[in-house]
């Protein structure tokens, strides 16, 4: 992505001087094992630091920004913005220092409107629109523990998205087709990957680093009035696309079309496009079963049930592991022991 001069100034501060800034915010509160802290002298002028220094080169980066740039460069450069404001509502400096925000609200939401998807940073944008540099991708901190967590979800993710292309390859050539075989292999294989990277990231992330200094970066923000919910790891078409393909959840039943609605505006737009594909294909046990009452089923047929059942195996056995390995021990136990959370609110001088 090529960069005018304001925005390269503001990349270099958010590959530089803002993960200097957050490390050492974050070393304070671990050290302290408290989520944040407040009424420090000199953590304060930290934070102050960080609301106006990005707050001003954003600035200058709305002043020269136009929308005829390509919607991936777009995309990139909302997620940019959404790396400062995630990590001035994480500071608490969302409130107080809200003027430094108003242009960053305001960008987010120019671009945010032009995609069509929320106005805040998303997962996608720390993993697959995050372009490294020298081997760098863009991150909060330079803990060693957000690199894991980063990178584990973003392979799981890509491990998804092969899974579902090889399962929506499948429709057009039909179930009993040989080379179906192969594809419902790969999407098993894929399945399988998935499980390798979560377990992976299970062993290696540290719970309490994961839970002071790395989650509270996904937490929901605020842009102009509208709180938007927090980032997820699983804001992508992929794992949809594969529940619905296999038959395992139905587009027509209201629950899961909820949970499709509520997903939406967090999904990169080609993802979302896929996901209204998805909702419309016919799953695959139903084709399956349509082709077995035409008559007795042909050995390709039957060798494709059998990996069809296979891949479903693959898929709930990564869901479980995700759930109780990953959700269970790094987010849902350590907040049974927290205080609980205050909400986002506006700011004082626009109740």
């Amino acid at each position: 992505m090529r960069l005018d001069a304001a925005a390269e100034r503001f990349e270099s501060w958010l590959r530089n001087d803002f993960v200097e800034v957050n490390t050492q915010l974050e070393e304070a509160y671990f050290a302290a094992r408290s989520e944040s802290l407040e009424g420090r002298p000199d953590l304060e002028d930290t934070k102050r630091e960080l609301a106006c220094a990005g707050g001003a080169l954003i600035e200058r980066v709305a002043a020269e920004y136009t929308l005829d740039a390509a919607a991936c460069n777009r995309y990139q450069l909302l997620g940019a913005v959404g790396f400062y404001l995630a990590a001035c509502s994480r500071h608490s400096v969302d409130g107080e220092y809200h003027g430094s925000l108003r242009s960053a609200w305001s960008l987010a939401q120019l671009l945010g409107s032009s995609l069509g998807v929320a106005p805040r940073y998303v997962f996608a944008h720390q993993s697959i629109y995050n372009p490294a540099e020298c081997g760098a991708y863009r991150r909060f901190t330079s803990l060693p523990d957000e690199q894991v967590f980063v990178t584990h979800n973003g392979l799981a993710v890509l491990a998804y998205q092969r899974a579902a292309d090889a399962l929506r390859r499948i429709p057009p050539m039909g179930v009993s087709n040989p080379m179906a075989t192969y594809l419902f292999e790969q999407a098993s294989a894929s399945l399988a990957v998935v499980m390798r990277f979560n377990r992976a990231l299970a062993e290696t992330l540290d719970v309490d680093r994961f839970y002071f200094n790395i989650r509270p970066y996904f937490k929901p923000y605020r842009v102009n009035e509208v709180v938007h919910r927090g980032a997820n790891a699983g804001d992508f078409s992929a794992i949809n696309e594969v529940d619905l393909l296999l038959g395992l959840v139905s587009a027509k039943d209201p629950f899961y079309q909820s949970v499709l609605a509520e997903k939406y505006p967090f999904l990169p737009p080609e993802d979302q496009v896929l996901m209204r594909r998805a909702v419309g294909e016919e799953s695959l046990p139903d084709r399956l079963l349509a082709e077995a009452a035409e008559g007795p089923p042909t050995p390709p047929l039957r060798t494709n049930g059998e990996l069809f059942l296979a891949v479903c195996r693959a898929h709930g056995a990564a869901y479980s592991f995700h759930h109780h390995q990953l959700v269970k021990p790094f987010l849902e136990a350590p907040a049974a022991a927290a205080p609980p959370e205050q909400p986002v609110r506006p700011a004082a001088a626009d109740r």
